[in-house]
């Protein structure tokens, strides 16, 4: 355990050391990805055999030999004759007889096992780790927006008061957001393929020996479960990765929004929400005093790392003719995005679900507005019941109430011009007018509507 301590702290890159997911290594780490080709290599092997190319003693050979391979042997493997696949087949061939050996990686290229075993581990990453963690974030986002559909908050639109909502509302616009985010995740790892075409994926190898080589690639890749992409080159078509690379980081970016409204309503002169502060938990190097928003800051700092990185995925989407080398290096880094997007999902779950809210202050500063929150209301009542120039006129009033440090709603009820509309107001109109901060429309019922959509969605049960 030390020794691994140590090694630890000896790796490059932060997503090893500081922000490692333990549950994705049996996905995306350098190790895994060997397993990953090696099972693809061992699945060529089966349908060869299923379809009579060798038999099932030799095909059994190779598959034992394919589960035992490691990353260590392969990477010496590779350091001597410079290529990673022929590594792989060659730490294959070293552990079988010799009858057996010819048919190891027999009509394939390496992008027959590279591509389908990336998207191979994309997709079970993505179903087994990825997901359940955003559904897991999106059930405690759910259950807030529930507990808190009724406390009034004031709204704000460009960093200004605006109207009443609840807090239960701005939170179910993170719930829909991010439910959508997992249907199109979901989408995007179900569209992933693989392919088993050959060097230039005209199946001009596989030709050779079937007649019909399409249906030998969709027995490979049925071994694996994966569907053959509808044509390739060498390598597969980029689009299938690219959109799931795009579900993931717009993803990303609803978390960072979240983020980054969080730490806004954790400012000290806002104060309305705040992350749990440990005990032990220290703010500031010089001042004993901070509370800072440590980890909504951190998951929008991980954003801004992770999603520059889709530029890279949209790059490898050009490979001149039928392959070049330009993806070769660029893309072992995308497990990274996927592992620092996990990270910042399993941090927002664990502060979402300790979320501190300050209701005292959320009704302090609607106080601070709610002498003006009745310009919007009123203006429309008067415009409804034929009043000429409703808006310049509550506008003038408003500005007059700032102006002259005076209570709009007290101007309202003074002004001579405006007592002959107040009287026409229903009895719900004219307590809006009193008390604004019912001004809520139906902020508390869309939570409901919501939270049901998104459970049914989802199949979340009630």
């Amino acid at each position: 355990m030390e020794q691994n301590l140590k090694e630890k702290f000896d790796n490059f890159s932060p997503t090893d050391y500081r922000y490692f997911v333990e549950d994705l290594k049996p996905y995306l780490t350098e190790r895994a990805f060997i397993k990953y080709k090696a099972r693809v290599e061992a699945a060529l092997v089966k349908v060869l055999a299923k379809f009579k190319i060798i038999s099932r003693e030799i095909a059994r050979e190779i598959v034992q030999a394919a589960d035992s391979i490691t990353a260590e042997e392969v990477y010496e493997e590779e350091k001597r004759i410079k290529h990673d696949i022929r590594a792989l087949v060659n730490c294959i061939r070293n552990r079988v007889s010799l009858k057996a050996r010819p048919y190891i990686h027999f009509l394939a290229t390496s992008y027959d096992i590279v591509d389908t075993a990336n998207a191979l581990r994309y997709k079970d990453a993505s179903l087994k780790v990825i997901i359940p963690e955003m559904i897991r974030l999106e059930k405690t986002w759910m259950s807030l927006a529930e507990r808190y559909k009724d406390v009034v908050q004031i709204g704000r639109t460009h960093g200004q008061h605006a109207e009443p909502i609840t807090f239960g509302f701005a939170l179910a616009q993170y719930v829909n957001r991010w439910g959508n985010r997992i249907l199109k995740l979901k989408e995007a790892t179900n569209n992933l393929v693989g392919k088993f075409s050959g060097a230039v994926g005209a199946y001009n190898a596989s030709s050779l020996f079937f007649n019909n080589p399409e249906e030998f690639e969709r027995a490979v890749l049925s071994e694996v479960g994966l569907n053959p992409a509808n044509i390739s080159t060498q390598i597969l078509p980029p689009e299938p990765v690219v959109d799931f690379y795009h579900a993931i980081i717009s993803s990303f970016g609803v978390l960072a929004n979240f983020c980054d409204d969080m730490r806004n309503l954790q400012r000290s002169e806002i104060a309305e929400v705040g992350e749990e502060f440990e005990e032990e938990q220290v703010g500031s190097s010089t001042m004993p005093q901070k509370k800072n928003p440590l980890n909504f800051e951190n998951v929008k700092s991980m954003w801004k790392v992770f999603m520059s990185r889709m530029i890279t995925v949209y790059c490898d989407q050009i490979s001149e003719h039928q392959r070049d080398l330009t993806n070769s290096c660029s893309q072992r880094y995308l497990p990274e995005v996927l592992v620092g997007f996990t990270a910042g999902v399993r941090r927002m779950a664990k502060v979402s679900s300790k979320l501190q809210i300050d209701k005292t202050n959320m009704e302090k500063n609607l106080r601070m507005s709610e002498g003006l929150i009745v310009a919007e209301p009123l203006y429309i009542l008067l415009a409804f019941q034929g009043y000429s120039d409703a808006h310049e006129y509550m506008r003038k009033l408003s500005m007059r109430s700032l102006k002259d440090n005076q209570s709009l709603i007290e101007m309202i009820k003074k002004d001579k011009n405006l007592k002959p509309y107040l009287e026409k107001l229903t009895a719900s109109q004219k307590e809006i007018i009193e008390n604004p901060s019912k001004y809520t429309g139906i902020a508390s019922k869309k939570v409901e509507v919501i939270n049901k959509l998104w459970r049914r969605k989802l199949e979340l049960g009630e």
